[in-house]
């Protein structure tokens, strides 16, 4: 039984919106039950996020801007009131959208979520440190215990205390010597060897050494305890809490107040969270400085075609053979090893290979252009160790140039952990902090449990409290489908509906009451299996005395929830209606096109005949990486195929990061290295491949749909050609609101003006000049049909199909936009504002209107996000005619709608995370039903038998 509304702390029971008008709302009245689960659907751009958040999450925070101090508020300016005459009943409104991936490398799942920040805590305070030189572990000891120890092992022997200053460093270290006898010190001991301070003392620099001061000679007695405590201070106080003790037969001992190794003498600080930080230069490798990853000059990097020869430009940052004195240097270099400038490299021998790499330190003779008969005797450094010196000390150019022969790798020193080795030597239940990192969300949270049943007696004291707090938090990313996540995952790699998954479980941490949640498609990227924790967590979160508004297409999250508003029935100015609203049993009653989708008066038809391809197969053998296990993959040519399986089970990793990678690197010989595999076979039938990802097609206001096409390009063209244009000489540049003569001079051409909000998010306002124009005066003045080139920009898809339905260039790009679904968006809408779903459709246009080949691969992750039923239908259409025409179409999906239209499924499984990375089942959407063991079979089995009543 679905709770009612009630009133609460507001004393109100809905949210009444009235005469809302945004964009491209119709002046609509709506009443929202307060402390429920509501929906807003509708068909794409029908106007679901100008209600949801450009009307009421904007009229949220402008209220909460205004309990600011007119102080505060003179900082930030004022906030523009959203186009609406009334809303009552409105909480403190937080928005989880998904924007929310930080660009940043160091921002992970485990930072963003805190459980990091826990975990270095919990180390910090009750870890045990071993030593990284002999595994034993590191032993702390008091003054007054080293004391006991020296008269329980060394009485009534002659003994040296030594403070030890230097350890394993290279340096002539004169004014140490200096500094020592000045202390009054006459004698110290360097590399195992006591000698006098003699003046003007010095040592080899180029040689690595050790020294300790001589701080007293004693035979340690009981008798004379006084003696010995004070010059084991002295020790002390001059080696920084270390000191060691020589016997008469030279062997030295370690003693420590810090953290020690008795027998390497090595001592670690004492930990503080900060030890653990990667963020932190007192914990970061100092390699990488917590990347995890640094930039290499690899032979591979600058021999990138071993075929070649010198002279053809085999090494390629010396380029072709010219009258060049490192090509000269080479000749002479070359000589006995019976090879020259003009054999290919891969019939180099071995030795001359790593001549010409990392050089020799024998002279060689070069001849003289300039004094024929003579010659130059130089030394030659190689190509890599000339490179690793410009990367170093070379200029900013220097730099740039140097990108093109470098690749990322793990950092050999951390081996891609990102922490310094000290910290990696601290443990808890044999597991040290990386390692716990480095698990999935759902190993991590099995190692939880009874953990403290594994504890020292006093790790358990210390622990409890955090170790309550990190199982909650790991609690909340489980119950929202995130398990397959591990704490290092970068956050700038995932989804936008995994960021705002991280969120959401954020917030449901905060335990907040009394609040309205408003959600961007939170269920985008997670599979159906999932979509039941998902939709509890959203449960939980109203449960708490909080009202959630999400605005979905997903059928299962419309009938779970308590309450639906159908915006519709069209997009753009077709739409800003509610066309449907009630719970889920009154709205299904109801005529909109949602509503048919739902109860199945309304489908998306299964193809009578699934495609065979075109004989022809790619075949991806022994994929390793990441989660993968050794995978091998068989991609029928010609057909639709579909890579499917619950979240983390390996979809992305076999895709994105090993087959584009590959096919890339053939077609377009790009520097992106694939993750391990064995081989890749069929690669001659196809002569492109494009992939179309959901990332943004840029990161200000000043890139838009019609910039990014290439579509602006034909119009400015278009207007510069215009009469009045020619008798002002107006060149299409003048167009442009990236160059000065034609665009606002006030904003730059922006239009908007970002305000900079400190500890919140940047906000954008209408330029007051222009008025959001981007143009100036003059520039405007010059019309076609009676529109500007602003109005162009602010001129929808749709609305521009029959505006230049007589300029064919212009109206091929426009017909591709308007295919893939996007009639309703203008053609300049700011890049900051087109969800993922929508810049991924962008880009299929712009990959659209481009001429095909008939033997093009087609990769595209999850396109159907934030679309509609029947949006989907139109794009299933669109990629249907490319696969027509030869094309090969690879989707990533979860949509069962796309799925079970395929001519070919690869489902990934079983699980995510270490206990996925399989191929569970590929074949016919039929074939793949009936497989057992595969969630994706189960659900499509549901849907092919709905289908087939």
């Amino acid at each position: 039984m679905k709770p009612q509304p009630i009133k609460d702390l507001t004393g109100y029971d809905h949210i009444d919106v009235q005469g809302a008008r945004e964009h491209n709302l119709k002046n609509i009245d709506v009443s929202i039950p307060r402390n429920q689960l509501v929906v807003v659907t509708g068909i794409s751009g029908s106007g679901k996020s100008s209600l949801a958040f450009d009307t009421i999450y904007a009229e949220g925070q402008r209220r909460y801007m205004e309990s600011f101090s007119s102080y505060a508020r003179g900082f930030i300016g004022e906030m523009e009131r959203p186009d609406v005459d009334k809303i009552s009943g409105l909480s403190p409104v937080i928005s989880i959208e998904q924007k929310t991936t930080s660009r940043n490398p160091r921002s992970t799942v485990g930072t963003v979520t805190e459980i990091y920040d826990f975990l270095r805590l919990l180390y910090a305070r009750a870890g045990e440190a071993f030593s990284y030189v002999t595994g034993r572990r590191m032993v702390k000891q008091s003054q007054d215990q080293i004391i006991d120890q020296l008269l329980s092992q060394f009485e009534g022997q002659k003994t040296t205390l030594l403070a030890p200053v230097v350890k394993g460093r290279k340096g002539h270290y004169r004014e140490l010597f200096v500094q020592i006898a000045r202390l009054g010190y006459t004698k110290v001991r360097v590399d195992g060897e006591v000698q006098d301070i003699v003046p003007k003392m010095q040592l080899d620099r180029y040689k690595v050494h050790d020294i300790e001061i001589v701080v007293d000679r004693l035979v340690p007695e009981a008798d004379d305890r006084y003696r010995l405590s004070q010059s084991v201070a002295t020790a002390l106080k001059q080696g920084k809490g270390a000191m060691m003790v020589m016997d008469g037969q030279g062997e030295a001992q370690y003693f420590s107040q810090n953290l020690m190794d008795p027998e390497a003498g090595i001592s670690y600080d004492d930990p503080a969270p900060n030890s653990f930080s990667f963020n932190s230069p007192y914990g970061w490798c100092p390699n990488c400085q917590g990347l995890g990853k640094v930039e290499e000059i690899t032979e591979d990097s600058i021999m990138p075609d071993r075929s070649l020869s010198i002279s053809r430009g085999g090494i390629a940052p010396m380029g072709e053979y010219r009258e060049a004195w490192i090509f000269k240097q080479l000749q002479v270099l070359l000589k006995p090893y019976k090879v020259n400038l003009s054999t290919p490299l891969e019939k180099f021998p071995p030795e001359a290979i790593e001549l010409v790499l990392y050089g020799s330190d024998e002279p060689v003779p070069v001849p003289s252009k300039k004094y024929p008969g003579t010659k130059w005797d130089t030394k030659f450094d190689g190509i890599i160790n000339f490179l690793k010196r410009q990367q170093e000390n070379g200029s900013d150019k220097i730099q740039d140039w140097l990108k093109d022969f470098m690749v990322i790798r793990a950092c050999p020193e951390c081996n891609g952990l990102r922490l310094r080795q000290e910290s990696l030597h601290f443990i808890i239940d044999k597991k040290n902090i990386a390692e716990l990192a480095e698990m999935d969300i759902r190993e991590l949270g099995d190692w939880l449990v009874n953990l403290e049943d594994r504890l020292e007696d006093r790790q358990k004291v210390i622990g409890h409290e955090v170790l309550k707090e990190i199982r909650k938090r790991v609690g909340f990313l489980l119950d929202v489908g995130l398990d397959y996540l591990t704490l290092n995952r970068s956050l700038r790699t995932l989804s936008g509906g995994e960021a705002q998954r991280i969120r959401l479980a954020t917030q449901i941490g905060t335990q907040l009451t009394g609040v309205l949640y408003i959600m961007d498609e939170p269920s985008i990227g997670l599979h159906q299996r999932d979509n039941e924790r998902l939709i509890g967590s959203l449960k939980n979160l109203r449960d708490l005395g909080n009202t959630v508004l999400v605005v979905e297409h997903d059928k299962d999250m419309m009938l779970a929830s308590d309450y639906i508003v159908d915006i519709g029935p069209g997009a753009g100015r077709h739409g800003g209606h509610i066309v449907g609203q009630g719970t889920p049993d009154e709205f299904l009653k109801n005529g909109s096109t949602t509503a048919a989708y739902l109860d199945g008066r309304e489908s998306i038809e299964v193809p009578a005949k699934r495609r065979k391809g075109n004989g022809k197969k790619l075949v991806l053998k022994g994929a390793t990486g990441h989660n993968l296990k050794n995978v091998t993959l068989k991609i029928p040519l010609g057909t639709m195929i579909c890579v499917t399986g619950v979240s983390g089970s390996g979809k992305s990793s076999l895709i994105h990061e090993t087959l584009f990678p590959l096919l890339n690197q053939h077609f377009y010989r790009s520097r992106r290295e694939p993750l391990e595999h064995k081989s890749i076979e069929g690669l001659e039938h196809l002569d492109k491949v494009i992939e179309v990802d959901q990332s943004p097609i840029g990161r200000t206001p000043r890139s838009n749909p019609a910039t990014y096409t290439n579509l602006f390009t034909d119009i400015r063209a278009l207007y510069s050609e215009l009469p009045e244009s020619k008798i002002r000489g107006y060149k299409p540049g003048r167009f442009s609101f990236n160059v000065k003569t034609g665009r606002c001079n006030d904003c730059e051409g922006a239009g908007r003006k970002k305000i900079e909000m400190d500890f919140l998010p940047d906000v954008y306002i209408n330029c007051e000049t222009c008025k959001g124009k981007r143009f100036n005066r003059e520039t405007l003045e010059v019309r076609f049909k009676g529109k500007s080139i602003s109005d162009i920009l602010d001129m929808t898809v749709e609305a521009a199909l029959n505006f230049f339905e007589n300029q064919p260039r212009i109206l091929r790009k426009v017909q591709t936009l308007n295919d893939v679904g996007l009639g309703y968006i203008t053609l300049g809408q700011h890049a900051t504002t087109l969800s993922g779903g929508e810049a991924q459709r962008v880009k299929l246009s712009e990959e659209l209107s481009k001429r095909d080949t008939g033997k093009t691969l087609y990769i595209l992750d999850e396109p159907t996000t934030g679309l509609h039923f029947q949006d989907i239908r139109h794009l299933l259409a669109v990629l249907q005619k490319l696969v027509e025409k030869g094309n090969t179409v690879l989707i990533i999906e979860h949509n069962m709608d796309v799925i079970k239209v395929a001519d070919y499924v690869v489902d990934l499984g079983p699980e995510g995370g270490g206990l996925g990375g399989e191929i569970v089942a590929q074949g016919t959407p039929e074939k793949v039903a009936k497989a057992k063991g595969s969630y994706t079979g189960k659900f499509l089995k549901a849907e092919l038998g709905s289908l087939s009543k």
